[in-house]
């Protein structure tokens, strides 16, 4: 039995491949688990839920400019790393995995101390800070984009993945994605979705897309909100029913906890540009109308969504750029173009990496077993 560690914290984008690339090394080999967290992230919520053993580290991401927390981030670093050793000593890993965040700093850097071997995986175009300075410490590095490549200064540590994707979002056809929604199986189906917190500049947008919809019959649209924003979106749409039903065929939920019945019932998206989303959309074949988070560090979501553009596989809308009338004209033009549709379709098919899981849990497993090529050596 081999013992992994993973660690990857803060937000969903980090901690949904953690547990993805895991459920892949459960399926081909009888492993044990150990999930290294930060104690203020998401995973102190989506962690103990899956039932793997689960540690935490008190430390905190550094700004990008000198300041006195900085100092004070710098203490619990030091403090961490001290911490992360005695964990990494206690458990003993044959190895250890890192999918972003800050807490992996001290994780990582503690098992490359300790000799062990270990493997990041950068989901983006444009790497984090964690995951730059970690690359010329580990043993291998998993892109989520080819172009991140050029990030790298260590080459012959990298290989390329791609994103690793719930095995769900593969296995859910078109059909049984409409019916689980209760989706009209005729109607052009639209999903807007800005992540689980949502996205202002989204769901402003979409309202005008609503209206204009409201009384045709040859659309069917699954807004998701976020929490946050559903009673903002609801108030602006007047005869809104109870179950969130607009007209006829708008559906405006604050949460869908089936977002792959969603991704395979779509004919088209308009989402935020994360990476986890991205590689859900490609590997689905789902035409995309991207508008990046404008906030996202170095601006990695911008880069994320030109890759995609570049290839045919999405359109992009900067968000400083979008308001109702450009979404829907665009909407709009890309609903009537069923040749553009084909095209876009194709092309994230072809940038879709649906093995991606499969072979970053394989060259974990091969780091476990000394190296040599798993499959060979049990």
């Amino acid at each position: 039995m081999r013992r992994v560690i993973i660690s990857g914290g803060g937000t969903g984008g980090h901690i949904y491949p953690a547990l993805t690339i895991a459920r892949a090394i459960a399926a081909m080999e009888e492993t044990e688990f150990l999930y290294v967290g930060s104690r203020r992230g998401l995973e102190n919520t989506l962690i103990p839920k899956e039932n793997i053993p689960f540690v935490t580290l008190d430390v905190r991401g550094l700004e990008r400019k000198i300041s006195l927390r900085n100092l004070l981030t710098l203490g619990k670093t030091v403090a961490g790393l001290v911490a992360a050793k005695k964990i990494i000593r206690k458990f003993n890993p044959h190895v250890v995995i890192g999918t972003g965040g800050f807490v992996c700093g001290p994780v990582l850097l503690a098992a490359c101390l300790s000799g062990i071997p270990t493997l990041i995986q950068e989901q983006n175009v444009i790497p984090g800070v964690t995951n730059t300075i970690l690359s010329h410490f580990v043993s291998r590095i998993a892109l989520g984009y080819e172009a991140a490549a050029t990030r790298f200064h260590t080459k012959s540590k990298l290989v390329y993945t791609g994103n690793p994707v719930r095995r769900e979002v593969l296995t859910v056809t078109k059909e049984e994605g409409r019916r689980i929604l209760g989706l009209d199986a005729r109607r052009f189906t639209l999903v807007a979705a800005g992540g689980s917190r949502g996205a202002r500049s989204i769901n402003t947008a979409m309202i005008m897309v609503h209206e204009y919809f409201k009384n045709m019959d040859d659309i069917q649209i699954i807004h998701v909100t976020g929490e946050d924003e559903y009673a903002r979106v609801a108030a602006a749409l007047p005869g809104i029913d109870a179950d969130g039903r607009y007209g006829r065929g708008s559906r405006i939920v604050p949460y869908l906890y089936t977002m792959p019945a969603a991704l395979a019932a779509a004919d088209l998206a308009v989402y935020r540009a994360g990476a986890v989303g991205l590689a859900e959309l490609t590997v689905r074949g789902v035409p995309a109308i991207l508008i990046p988070y404008p906030y996202a560090a170095e601006d990695h979501q911008r880069y994320n969504a030109q890759n995609l553009v570049m290839h045919g596989a999405a359109k992009m809308i900067l968000d400083k750029m979008l308001n109702g009338k450009e979404l829907l004209e665009e909407i709009v033009r890309l609903k009537e173009d069923k040749a553009a549709l084909a095209a876009m379709a194709a092309a994230g098919r072809a940038l879709g990496k649906p093995q991606a899981a499969h072979d970053i849990a394989q060259l974990a497993l091969t780091l476990a077993y000394g190296g040599k090529q798993y499959g060979e050596c049990n």
